[in-house]
């Protein structure tokens, strides 16, 4: 049987004949907005789109620029990306009557991360009905070097392209050029036209200066620059017997550019369909770009990432033939947007060395420098950069640890060497002591997003460590690439028979080839890159070990290690928001309960980084993660499995400071199973089945739920862990059921075939909910209902949930 989730996939070589980009530098690396591009430096050109619509005055009120749940567009989404080469996105927005589709192509080439080009085209949803939209695309400089408008300025507006000028150490010297489309129509009538018929069809703009780090305040500063001219043209026409102009000819740029300006906005006004293009030429890139560029360069990408996308990811054999084109459409929709959600952020974050609740008090000491009075409190770290996915551009356009193993996994499939790089970013916040924030919430435009009471970080906060699943996933790739090589075992420096590692769930029958995969083929880029991990890394699961331990022996507890047990710090009364499960029941706040899930992920750290010291040669390491890993699963068994209930549980204390199980069932109870750490001789693996396919308990028709449907908080209270439908844990257990199903098909029992029967039917389950909800409401999303498989909460939330994408 083959597993047919899109990251547990073979990768399929590209078609030999396809041509790739090789730059990274830029890219839509602004999620949180529409349409927003800038390169990976940390202060430099950014740019992005703003639209609204011109039948009344009171769109303008209702500018779409940052991606908002409250400008209920019917979908935004890219229907292809490749972050190498550029891609598509369509955005509808019914309330205006346009569908805008941008399309953004690379041009490699030159000493400073090549040239690019973007193509904005509008039309009509509904033909027969009011479509009159403005668009500003904007243009802003941060940090050393200039930007300067060339086009000559005139009072009211410029006839044909708009020119800037620019030149910065990082990106050299480079033109842009901001061009119409041959078939646009200009608003030409209307209330006053006669007034304004020296503006009428002309392209407007501004320039402001602006300040370094309020770049992100751009459409601000350009709609203020509207409203504040809009305000004087508009007062001769107050006379309700006047009446006013059309507001096409009120609400438009001021066509001025002060003194110092680093921000430069260009508008265009239509009537109906429309098109412009914007080229970023780089100096030291030969060729050119001209609207021909986007004409052949478009439709070259589209119909390569097709033919990708079929080759690494094709249809699964085992589903309908006629399903195979919404499938197939939803897929690369969802592939596409979690790839096109990567942004790069620059910015301090905002840190409390010193914050403890009273449970965590006693050891809470865990930085160097706890003597330092000074540190207490809040304090505003020195500014870092970050790439990273981000689960939702509307909602949480930033980076969650939480969330980021399972991104890379998906990503990793898809292009492995562009998830490395967000691996390396993330691998390079680690700190000093070991430590790494749970949301990167870099700079002011990412706390914008983010409530108050949510954007400090606390030291001695951990998350579940899931970066350690992307560097099992990257080995594993690198391993299977190696049977198909068949080198020796010393040529890689590893045991390809690692007894008990995860193992690769299915075997590529071609080696992965392009620049995607340069760091699969090529033994020495892996080593090289496994090394340049392994200290950081290490010092990351040494300070779990050493801030998360739980307390065994003082409350009596039996267990075969005296030492192996874990504790989240930083829970509150009914919140372990560190957990990552925030409001799923947990037993009352003490310094000696210990937590299944965290065991359960330091098993699972445990056994990563054994994996990885055994590549790099560090054997005395792997000796030491093997008997901490030992420890831990025996302890699992002697600490948190009740025999009464057939389940794994937390362990809390009581009045009396006995220790006793606190039991609840959901997606806690099943971690040592979600996470492969069960042997296939364990007798609980037919209890873990029995429940997890149980209707009266976590089966539903659209996937497992979170909690219990028996449960008395069962939907209760906040209702985030109490019972709706995670895509990313129903892909734990989905991958969990492939392996289990494999991993007995030699042995006599029953476990193999009911594994094989669960496995089927959940997949489909979430697989067609998950669909069914997509093209129902235009978004995939955050949760799902679990008693009737709607779409919950954030949206689109192309993080994790983008796990449901199939192929064979």
């Amino acid at each position: 049987m083959q597993i047919t989730w899109l990251l547990l996939l073979p990768l399929v070589t590209r078609a030999a004949s396809q041509p790739t980009n090789d730059t990274l530098l830029w890219g839509a690396y602004r999620p949180n907005l529409y349409f927003g591009l800038r390169p990976r430096i940390p202060q430099s050109l950014m740019t992005g789109l703003m639209w609204f619509g011109t039948q009344d005055y009171q769109s303008i009120g209702k500018t779409r620029h940052a991606c908002d749940q409250g400008d209920n567009l019917d979908s935004y989404t890219w229907t292809e990306y490749d972050t190498r080469e550029g891609g598509v996105q369509i955005l509808k927005d019914s309330y205006n009557n346009v569908k805008i589709t941008t399309e953004f192509l690379k041009v490699a080439g030159g000493d400073h991360g090549g040239s690019w080009a973007a193509r904005i085209k509008g039309e009509p949803i509904t033909q027969g009905k009011l479509s009159r939209i403005s668009t500003i695309f904007y243009f802003g400089l941060e940090g050393i070097g200039g930007l300067e408008m060339e086009t000559d300025e005139n009072e009211n507006g410029v006839k044909g392209e708009i020119r800037l000028a620019g030149s910065t150490p990082q990106l050299g010297d480079f033109t842009i050029r901001v061009l119409d489309g041959a078939n646009n129509h200009a608003i030409t009538a209307g209330p006053h036209a006669e007034d304004f018929q020296e503006r009428i069809g002309r392209t407007h703009f501004v320039g402001r200066p602006i300040k370094n780090g309020d770049i992100w305040q751009a459409s601000q500063q350009i709609l203020k620059s509207i409203l504040d001219r809009a305000r004087l043209i508009i007062a001769p026409y107050q006379d309700p017997t006047v009446g006013a102009p059309d507001p096409s000819f009120i609400l438009q740029l001021p066509d001025d550019v002060y003194t110092g300006s680093n921000l430069f906005g260009v508008q265009k006004t239509f009537d109906g369909p429309f098109q412009f293009d914007v080229l970023f030429d780089s100096e030291s890139v030969k060729q050119k770009l001209t609207s021909s560029t986007l004409d052949q360069g478009i439709p070259a990408l589209v119909e390569a990432y097709d033919q990708r996308f079929r080759d690494v990811l094709p249809y699964p054999s085992d589903y309908p033939a006629e399903k195979r084109d919404t499938l197939n459409a939803f897929s690369k929709a969802v592939t596409s947007n979690l790839v096109g959600g990567v942004g790069y952020f620059y910015g301090t974050s905002i840190v409390d060395r010193k914050f403890s609740y009273e449970w965590d008090e006693e050891e809470d000491a865990v930085t160097s420098d706890d003597g330092d009075a000074s540190q207490k409190g809040a304090k505003l770290t020195d500014p870092k950069a970050l790439l990273t996915a981000t689960p939702s551009r509307s909602f949480f356009p930033r980076g969650f640890y939480w969330d980021e193993g399972f991104h890379l996994l998906h990503i990793g499939q898809w292009d492995n060497d562009f998830s490395l790089e967000i691996l390396k970013d993330w691998i390079g916040l680690i700190d000093d002591d070991g430590w790494v924030g749970r949301e990167q919430i870099l700079g002011e435009e990412a706390r914008s997003k983010v409530p108050t009471e949510f954007q400090t970080q606390v030291p001695n906060y951990a998350n579940p460590p899931t970066l350690t699943m992307a560097v099992t996933a990257f080995i594993e790739r690198v391993k299977a690439a190696s049977v198909l090589r068949a080198p020796s075992d010393q040529e890689l420096g590893i045991d390809l028979g690692m007894g008990g590692s995860q193992i690769p769930l299915s075997s590529p029958k071609q080696l992965p080839a392009g620049v995607e995969s340069r760091y699969v083929n090529d033994p020495e880029l892996a080593l090289s890159f496994l090394k340049g991990i392994y200290k950081p890394l290490k010092r990351h699961y040494d300070w779990f070990r050493r801030t998360q331990r739980g307390q065994i022996k003082q409350y009596s507890r039996e267990a075969r290690s005296r030492t192996e047990g874990y504790r989240w710090r930083g829970r509150s009364e009914h919140h372990v928001l560190t957990s990552g499960m925030d409001d799923y029941p947990r037993g009352p706040p003490h310094a000696g309960e210990l937590h299944l899930d965290l065991i359960s992920w330091m098993a699972f750290f445990s056994r990563t980084m054994r994996d990885i010291a055994a590549f790099v040669g560090e054997k005395e390491d792997e000796a030491t993660f093997v008997a901490v890993e030992k420890a831990i699963l025996d302890n699992i068994e002697d600490l948190h499995w009740n025999e009464e209930e057939k389940m794994y549980c937390d362990l809390g204390v009581n009045d009396e400071d006995e220790s006793y199980h606190v039991c609840n069932r959901g997606y806690l109870s099943l971690f040592p199973f979600l996470l492969e750490l069960l042997p296939p001789s364990s007798p609980h693996l037919g209890h873990i089945l029995d429940l997890l396919r149980d209707p009266e308990h976590l089966w539903s028709p659209y996937g497992i739920r979170s909690l219990s449907a028996s449960h008395p908080e069962f939907g209760k209270g906040e209702n985030y862990w109490k019972g709706p439908i995670w895509v990313q844990m129903n892909y734990l257990a989905l991958r969990a059921l492939h392996k289990a199903s494999a991993t007995y098909a030699s042995q006599e029992g029953p476990y193999q075939a009911k594994a094989k029967d669960i496995y089927q039917q959940l997949r489909k389950n979430v697989v067609d909910n998950v669909v069914k909800e997509y093209e129902r409401t235009g978004y995939v999303w955050e949760q799902y209902d679990p008693i009737t498989g709607e779409g919950k909460r954030s949206h689109p939330f192309t993080g994790w949930t983008s796990l449901t994408a199939l192929s064979k």
